[in-house]
């Protein structure tokens, strides 16, 4: 019978937020795979557990993963952590979650910190619909291609982001989405926490002078609905009434909905649209 791989939450910060599931899995397990040993030892350390561990990170994450999978077959439990928060979000454990998924090994989730969730929480924007992307890429072609699907998303969108490179990004994020609403946190759950409410003009000329300091979680207002509905009015303004009409009808709606469709493009009634076809 194999064995199961047990995604394992640890905290972003305060120790204290650590589950006690999650301790009982870590002292159980035949094997702990940690993204950083060295790190790990101080989390395992602190709470007294002794399991033997093992490093699974970004720069052997496929290789490793098959052999993680391959002991998993012959029985062993492993509990998968990070350096902080939840395995398999923006990490390479992903990649082992997909290779069990491929053998049939049963994964679990033992819930806990993740930083995505405590920042949309604490930045006092909409958290009805989010959307995480993670770092920005590095390579410049795939990192515009980003920002521009980040500029029309309506929904929160969530950043991670190193201080060094911090400056960079509000930059180009600043050109990509203009002046939209950001919250800025750093140090999540430890002494020193921090959020900044503010704007990305704000934020720019505020790190123009102050230095930023430790890891970042962005949380940026997704495209407003007004912005949305003055560039489709522009849009429609060089287009006869006639024409707006029968471009829906052209896309397979029938007339009824094609009127409808474009008095509420234009904020007019259905009655207007429907004289104006009639002159």
């Amino acid at each position: 019978m194999s064995g199961k791989l047990y995604l394992c939450a640890t905290p972003i910060g305060n120790l204290g937020d650590i589950t006690e599931r999650v301790l009982e899995c870590l002292k159980e397990a035949d094997i702990v795979a940690a993204e950083d040993t060295r790190n790990s030892r101080k989390l395992m350390t602190h709470f007294d557990i002794h399991t033997p561990m093992t490093s699974y990170h970004e720069f052997n994450k496929y290789e490793k993963a098959d052999e993680l999978v391959g002991m998993m077959l012959e029985g062993k439990n492993i509990a998968l952590i990070t350096d902080a928060g939840t395995p398999a979000v923006s990490d390479p454990g992903e990649v082992l979650v997909q290779k069990c998924a491929e053998a049939g090994i049963t994964v679990t989730s033992l819930p806990g910190a993740s930083a995505v969730i405590t920042a949309l929480t604490l930045s006092g924007l909409s958290t009805r619909r989010f959307s995480f992307e993670g770092f920005l890429p590095r390579e410049k072609k795939e990192r515009k291609t980003i920002l521009e699907d980040i500029a029309k998303d309506t929904r929160t969108v969530i950043l991670y982001e190193a201080p060094h490179h911090l400056k960079a990004t509000l930059d180009d994020l600043f050109e990509s989405v203009g002046n939209r609403r950001i919250s800025l946190c750093r140090e999540l759950t430890k002494r020193y926490e921090e959020v900044m409410r503010t704007s990305l003009k704000e934020a720019i000329d505020y790190y123009s002078e102050a230095e930023p300091r430790g890891e970042y979680v962005l949380v940026i207002e997704g495209r407003p609905k007004e912005e949305i509905e003055a560039e489709a009015a522009a849009a429609f303004e060089n287009l006869s009434i006639e024409e707006h009409v029968q471009g829906y009808i052209d896309k397979g709606m029938d007339k009824k909905e094609a009127m409808k469709q474009a008095a509420k493009d234009r904020g007019v009634s259905k009655r207007d649209i429907y004289n104006a076809l009639l002159k």
